[in-house]
């Protein structure tokens, strides 16, 4: 689907029907309370559901319980390979790069500031890394995975600050169009999967078609388990290149909540990496990654490492090229990405599994190796809208 301005206009009014009348049947009946109870123990597929589930929210969960019938599999595993190849690049990229794109929305970066993410930062990024770990393991559809139940989970939490935005006239619709709308679900599906392969592209990551390919695939079934309308969503890479083009020219610009989720972002993996004299790289990766412009949007420091970071590309290539041609190689730093993921998941979560909850109410403090070939290496499609 071609979109225009119209059509995302009509995007930005549209919810998710099945996951909004089952959040405002919970409320109605004041079941929220027992229903987040309980469902901190249903955290794996296939496990029985617990005695006293409300009966709306059982039926949620049986018809989301089984991913998409025209899911390719063949895809699916793809995918997992290409994370499993490149998850420290994947990580990098979506904390460094998707998530400040995500600040440069100004209503987006506002309704995050609302519910909660002016105040944790860690919570936030760790949800996304746990839920991105969960979707690419092995086991993620099947018996036993947390992955389902985790989309399940996050599809509600949509629809309950929906809900209370709306119920609590806190939201301008007319203006910003619903909260967490069709539109703005795929815009983040294209964060985290089309602004994700650009910056592995732009750290020299050396990627198959096939592969890049599969992510953007995967993230599509995401999509669609999390509610997003699949007569909407783009179907390919150049489809996805048109609409992230076209809703970052509607929205993308300067707001005090975007720098300052940007800076809370940054001062986070400061943190999380050892000493303070690396510091200052947190600062020139986000600016690599997002560009000079939006970064400047975002009131990212410029530091020393600016230019240092320009080398990462060439540095990385070449470990790239090393890991092409050696499978010895290629395993070590398979296994280096994945202990380096799990290190930072860790630091994140301090070691514990992230619990999505449906909120009773809003806060007002603030008014608001790979087995896929890389004989055809993947290059972004090119801008279309200028």
């Amino acid at each position: 689907m071609i979109h225009t301005e119209a059509s995302m206009d009509a995007l930005r009014q549209a919810g998710d029907e099945l996951a909004d009348a089952t959040v405002a049947t919970l409320f109605e009946r004041g079941e929220v309370g027992v229903f987040n109870t309980l469902m901190r123990y249903v955290s794996t597929a296939g496990a029985p559901l617990p005695d006293g589930l409300p009966e709306v929210a059982r039926e949620y969960l049986h018809v989301t319980a089984a991913p998409p019938s025209w899911v390719d599999w063949g895809e699916m595993e793809k995918a997992r390979l290409f994370f499993t190849d490149n998850d420290v690049h994947i990580t990098t990229a979506l904390s460094f790069a998707a998530m400040p794109a995500c600040y440069l929305v100004p209503h987006v970066a506002r309704l995050l500031a609302t519910t909660h993410g002016l105040k944790y930062p860690a919570k936030r990024m760790a949800e996304t890394g746990q839920f991105t770990v969960y979707l690419m393991r092995p086991d993620a559809f099947e018996a036993g995975g947390r992955f389902v139940p985790a989309a399940q989970k996050v599809r509600l939490l949509h629809a309950s600050i929906r809900h209370h935005l709306r119920r609590e006239d806190r939201w301008d619709v007319a203006g910003l169009g619903l909260p967490i709308c069709q539109e703005d679900m795929i815009g983040g599906q294209m964060f985290f999967s089309m602004l994700v392969l650009d910056s592995l592209h732009r750290l020299g990551i050396h990627m198959s078609t096939e592969g890049a390919e599969a992510y953007a695939y995967a993230w599509r079934v995401v999509g669609a388990m999390l509610g997003v309308d699949q007569e909407a969503v783009p179907k390919d890479l150049d489809e996805s290149r048109r609409f992230l083009d076209l809703y970052m020219l509607r929205h993308m610009g300067p707001s005090p909540d975007g720098a300052l989720l940007t800076r809370q972002l940054i001062e986070l993996y400061e943190e999380v990496v050892p000493g303070t004299f690396f510091d200052p790289i947190v600062s020139a990766l986000v600016r690599h990654l997002v560009g000079d412009t939006c970064a400047d949007w975002l009131e990212v420091p410029r530091t020393s490492w600016d230019t240092v970071v320009k080398a990462v590309p060439h540095l990385l290539g070449a470990v790239e090229t090393v890991e092409d041609r050696s499978p010895l190689a290629a395993w070590i730093l398979d296994r280096l990405g994945h202990l380096t993921t799990q290190f930072e998941l860790s630091s994140l979560t301090r070691g514990r599994v992230m619990h999505y909850a449906i909120p009773e109410h809003l806060r007002k403090d603030y008014g608001m190796s790979s087995a896929v070939s890389r004989s055809r290496r993947w290059s972004p499609p090119p801008p279309v809208l200028s």
